[in-house]
């Protein structure tokens, strides 16, 4: 909730300042902070939440793990920006809507006398021909806004601001900017929709590979008859069907992706086991001792217990992230994929103002679809990553000149409203294609490559269409 407010203010607060011929090149590297922001937690997940040991308790009801110190690290650059927006000076155009056309003034030349210095014109004197001042709020507003009850003051103050607001939104549907509107709504929606989409359905169609590979090394035991014997070291990826142990011993040890299948454990005892994606599936337990283990009632699949006792059963997860081989995957995969973004980004930033907006945005996203289509040959780990790195350092250049365009075609009044708009479709589509491509992970990779392919070509193609903004003046 907060993020969504803070990011479209930021871009509109941004442009207020900028020189027109640096604006599309500055208004990239803001782009690419966000993208370090990614880099930087993604980094910090991998480094801190895999070490579960490091924690200490709080009382007996509280444990410090390590996924709280993430959260904590996280924080940090949040409290460093709040502290850095107390040195900047407030919006002009905010300004002259309250009537402080004095601070108003000051700020402007602030800003004139900052970027005339940055060209190498420093002499060059600040003036102002005109000020065209906002619509003041309505007097008869205004007289019931002061008097009155104290709810009568709020209700008509909250009903001045939200129609307000409403009317605002709605002037981003009239002429001039309506055209450039649905324009912007139709990019916004296709990059946002097969950029998360596929962001989703990578990690988990690589997991899905891992899990394909590690099934293929599994170990079948038929038939087995055991007795009389102790295991005290770790069984992994294996399955025992119609096997008989009798008298047998599980002591101080793990199963890794074990099943026993239609078998029958008679006078035997189970101590300090630990166990990961473990499951009893028909299974006959005779006389049989459970003691300090993890064997929950739900890893247990139609199976009987005759004479059976429980002591001391462990719940919730015991596996620790080396037993887990899959759980840095998730990490390392998402920090090689937001630290592929950074060349990209660099490169947008020193192109934007030389070969223009719309040329990077369409290309972009053409070449991110056509990068996507070719996710169609990936048959191992290693080209399915190297297809994310390729996809996403394509697609961050589309990102980059989407916000910069969004924020050059809004006036002033209807910039952040504009901006907030479409981040918000944005956050729709993500969230559309997040359940669809989630959806389809080890069913067929051929629908989420062709409609992410799809949208972007097409989502380019209209790109295109809107208008030049780079030699544009902000309204």
């Amino acid at each position: 909730f907060r993020i969504g407010g803070a990011v479209p203010t930021v871009f509109s607060y941004f442009s207020e300042v900028l020189a027109r011929e640096k604006r599309g090149e500055h208004l990239s590297w803001l782009c690419m902070f966000w993208m370090i922001g990614g880099i930087y937690a993604s980094a910090m997940a991998w480094a801190i939440i895999p070490h579960y040991g490091w924690s200490f308790s709080m009382g007996s009801a509280y444990q410090f793990h390590s996924w709280r110190v993430f959260v904590i690290v996280c924080a940090l650059p949040c409290v460093s920006s709040v502290v850095a927006l107390t040195f900047m000076p407030e919006s002009p155009r905010f300004l002259l809507e309250v009537g402080k056309h004095d601070e108003a003034w000051m700020i402007l030349k602030q800003i004139h006398d900052t970027n005339m210095r940055a060209r190498g014109q420093p002499e060059k004197v600040f003036t102002v021909n005109r000020i065209k001042t906002p619509k003041q709020i309505d007097e008869l507003i205004e007289i019931e806004s002061d008097t009155g009850t104290w709810y009568r003051r709020c209700f008509v103050r909250i009903r001045t601001e939200l129609y307000g607001i409403w009317l605002t939104f709605m002037r981003c549907f009239n002429y001039p900017v309506k055209d450039n509107t649905i324009k912007l709504t139709a990019v916004w929606f296709t990059l946002s929709f097969g950029y998360y989409g596929l962001s989703v359905w990578f990690p988990d169609v690589i997991k899905h590979l891992q899990s394909d590979e590690y099934a293929s090394r599994v170990k079948h035991f038929r038939n087995e008859e055991v007795s009389h014997f102790v295991f005290n070291f770790t069984l992994e990826n294996q399955i025992h069907s119609n096997g008989e142990y009798i008298n047998d011993r599980f002591i101080m040890m793990k199963f890794k992706s074990v099943t026993f299948e239609d078998s029958l454990f008679k006078n035997c005892v189970f101590e300090d086991i630990t166990s990961l994606n473990t499951y009893f599936r028909n299974c006959t337990f005779v006389n049989t001792t459970f003691h300090n283990t993890d064997l929950e009632q739900y890893k247990f699949v139609d199976s009987d217990f005759i004479n059976c006792t429980f002591f001391h059963i462990r719940t919730g997860c015991q596996i620790s992230f080396d037993d887990d081989y899959s759980a840095y995957w998730i990490y390392f995969v998402n920090f090689l994929g937001t630290l592929a973004v950074l060349p990209g980004n660099i490169v947008s930033a020193l192109l934007m103002d030389r070969i223009g907006r719309l040329t990077m945005l369409g290309g972009s996203m053409v070449l991110s679809g056509i990068s996507c289509f070719f996710l169609w040959f990936g048959t191992s780990e290693s080209m399915m990553i190297g297809m994310l790195c390729l996809y996403n350092g394509l697609t961050i250049s589309a990102w980059n000149s989407l916000d910069v365009i969004t924020v050059e075609l809004y006036p002033t009044d209807r910039r952040a409203t504009g901006f907030g708009f479409l981040n918000a479709l944005c956050k729709a589509a993500a969230v559309l294609g997040n359940l669809i491509f989630g959806s389809l992970v080890g069913i067929t990779k051929a629908i989420p490559i062709l409609l992410a392919s799809t949208v972007l070509v097409c989502g380019g193609l209209v790109g295109l269409r809107l208008p030049d903004t780079r030699t544009q003046v902000l309204m």
